[in-house]
């Protein structure tokens, strides 16, 4: 189901709150104004999934915040100044988290500030290249101080570009 014109004004609210949920500008860099984006809603009408003609960049979770896609990713990546919303690893670990394998504190190089338990962020490797997109399970101080533990859980890996 595509957005007609009155889902200007969904989208218009979707982008509200990814700005809320990542920084101003994440909104306008998810769901472009210009670009044809659908909205996938439930019975109810309430917005589920958001999907552009590349793929999906986000679902939107009963708890008002959103999960996102790899496509909704790359595009957070390219808007966000580094290292905000990102933990960076290096070569040793790319294989692993391309692959969804979890990434381990020991393992990050550096952690977005902003970083909190529960939130979505990108994976990146030390190069900025978007490996994965996750949760977060620790906050940027613990996953910078400990030497184990989970430091994101892995949604969706980015295949490698060959």
């Amino acid at each position: 189901m595509s957005e007609s014109a009155d889902g200007d004004a969904g989208l218009s609210s979707l982008r509200t709150i990814a700005d809320y949920q990542f920084g101003a500008g994440a909104g306008e860099a998810l769901f472009p104004p210009e670009e044809s984006l659908t909205v996938k809603r439930t019975t109810s009408g309430r917005p589920q999934q958001v999907h552009a003609e590349s793929g999906r960049l986000a679902s939107f979770g009963t708890d008002g915040r959103f999960t996102l896609g790899l496509e909704g990713g790359r595009r957070l990546a390219a808007a966000l100044p580094s290292p905000s919303y990102r933990v960076v690893v290096d070569d040793e670990s790319e294989p692993f988290v391309r692959d969804g394998k979890n990434v381990f504190a020991k393992f990050v190089l550096e952690a977005g500030d902003e970083i909190r338990p529960g939130d979505e962020i990108l994976v990146v490797h030390e190069r900025g290249e978007l490996l994965a997109v996750g949760r977060a399970e620790l906050g940027a101080r613990a996953i910078d101080e400990f030497e184990s533990g989970m430091a994101v859980k892995i949604r969706e890996g980015a295949p490698a570009s060959d």
